[in-house]
């Protein structure tokens, strides 16, 4: 049950065409699905202002699929699933519309149009935390945001970044994603003056300790505005810029392009 049906319940108990006892029943079994190896939770959006989303990662494709049939006949929409292989993907296009990323290992389920408010930039290290980013990217505009994506503009080649420099100073918030000793965060909280999400990824030689490096290095940062998310979370930061951007975006009361340096 979205906000929208309990508006509308709401005003049916006002109007009298439903008894309040009735509603009460609604609502008390809409909070969750109980399949007994997932427990769905559709109040998700209304505490949260976002569905529940499915980690697919060690769930079988049986599992995947009893999961997203609850939710579609819930009536959701743009049912993300992060960490889904090719395999299950397929499995599920048998019986649902989606819209797959190989490079991201997630899917849309069951897409629908999505007006995208303000300004989200993410920004690569290098071409290899592209699944990262784009696992970021896809969150965020399912989310309902505009994202500008830089790929490959690391601190090995500054000048690539600094090439940007106009773009970051328009975005609400910056993912910047970097594995190795992970520096980029750092650098482009010293230039922009929006919240950084610092992204550590596993991509590294051996001393870089699955990007453990990486991580230390972003919770170490002297810039202030950054702040860090787990290893590989790609998901999480595009959630967390999210929450972020949209309510700036509808602040500044413009919805394609509002930016913070407008206030």
């Amino acid at each position: 049950m979205n906000k929208d049906e309990i508006l509308e319940l709401l005003e049916n108990v006002k109007d009298g065409k439903i008894a309040p006892s009735d509603a009460l029943f609604q609502m008390q079994i809409a909070p969750f699905k109980d399949l007994d190896y997932a427990k769905l939770d559709f109040h998700r959006q209304i505490r949260q202002g976002s569905q529940e989303v499915i980690f697919a990662q060690n769930k079988t494709k049986e599992q995947i699929f009893g999961i997203v049939s609850s939710m579609a006949e819930a009536g959701l929409k743009n049912i993300l699933a992060t960490r889904i292989n090719k395999e299950n993907a397929d499995f599920l296009k048998k019986n649902f519309v989606l819209n797959y990323s190989e490079t991201a290992n997630l899917a849309v389920i069951c897409p629908a149009p999505i007006e995208k408010i303000g300004n989200i930039v993410i920004a690569s290290g290098g071409t290899s935390d592209m699944p990262i980013c784009e696992e970021a990217a896809i969150t965020a505009e399912t989310l309902g945001n505009n994202v500008v994506r830089l790929y490959d503009v690391g601190v090995a080649g500054i000048h690539r970044l600094l090439s940007k420099y106009e773009v970051l100073l328009k975005a609400n918030v910056i993912i910047a994603v970097a594995g190795m000793e992970g520096a980029l965060p750092s650098v482009i909280g010293g230039l922009a003056s929006c919240p950084v999400i610092a992204v550590p990824t596993s991509i590294c030689y051996g001393a870089g300790f699955k990007g453990l490096s990486a991580l230390l290095s972003m919770l170490n940062s002297c810039a202030n505005s950054v702040s860090t998310v787990n290893i590989d979370n790609g998901f999480g930061a595009g959630y967390i810029a999210s929450g972020i951007n949209r309510p700036l975006a509808l602040a500044l009361g413009n919805a394609n392009n509002g930016n913070r340096n407008k206030l």
